[in-house]
């Protein structure tokens, strides 16, 4: 959404294809899990005291949304990509197969997932190591507001302290906000390391993380 308090930047949008794209022809395999807070979120849908359920499959739809003006920003820059979705929605999405979406990757092409897992009270952060998993990623790599984990919110605490690393125990029992504990506990269990760095405003965020130009807290 870039400066804009909601909804979609196309500049933004661009620069981030623009960055998948230098990734991606390092000869990097990408999968990439797409949120829809810019549009809407389900959390805040329940606490104006309206269903929750329902309120995360409207998240859903939004993070639909946002997969496909991706999706047009990738492809402008010659990739190929797929969007894949648990929900079944076929005329934007092919529905999601494991195997066929190892097929795409074999056949070079970006992975968008949508639609987290397809399950309500569950956040993108778990339908990202979920799928990390079934794709058997190397790492799952979650940009965000801020250059990785801290030991206090630093968008209120100055004094915050980043960890340069840190396992996934420590973050589940520290209760760190930065993931879905869930998710944490997930990729913990598969050995699965994640990555956080600061993606928004900033140009190449995932190549120089890729190429070890930024700060970044990598949990393990």
């Amino acid at each position: 959404m870039g400066s804009k308090e909601y909804g979609q930047d196309a500049a933004v949008i661009g620069s981030i294809a623009e960055d998948i794209k230098n990734a991606y022809s390092k000869g990097i395999e990408i999968c990439i899990s797409v949120g829809g807070g810019n549009i809407f979120r389900g959390v805040r849908f329940a606490e104006s005291g309206l269903d929750r359920i329902t309120g995360d499959y409207i998240g859903m739809l939004a993070t639909v949304m946002n997969s496909l003006a991706l999706q047009s920003a990738i492809e402008k820059t010659g990739i190929e990509t797929r969007i894949m979705s648990p929900i079944h929605i076929p005329n934007m999405c092919e529905q999601f197969i494991r195997r066929r979406a190892l097929r795409h990757l074999t056949k070079g092409r970006v992975i968008i997932f949508a639609a987290g897992t397809g399950n309500p009270l569950f956040t993108t952060d778990t339908g990202s190591v979920l799928r990390g998993i079934e794709m058997n990623c190397d790492a799952v790599l979650k940009g965000t507001s801020v250059d990785g984990v801290y030991d206090s919110d630093p968008k209120i605490n100055p004094n915050a302290s980043r960890f340069e690393s840190i396992s996934h125990d420590e973050v589940i029992l520290k209760n760190l906000r930065v993931m879905d504990l869930s998710a944490v506990s997930m990729a913990k269990s598969h050995n699965v390391p994640i990555y956080v760095f600061k993606i928004r405003g900033l140009e190449n965020p995932l190549c120089d993380l890729l190429e070890g130009k930024t700060n970044h807290t990598v949990i393990k």
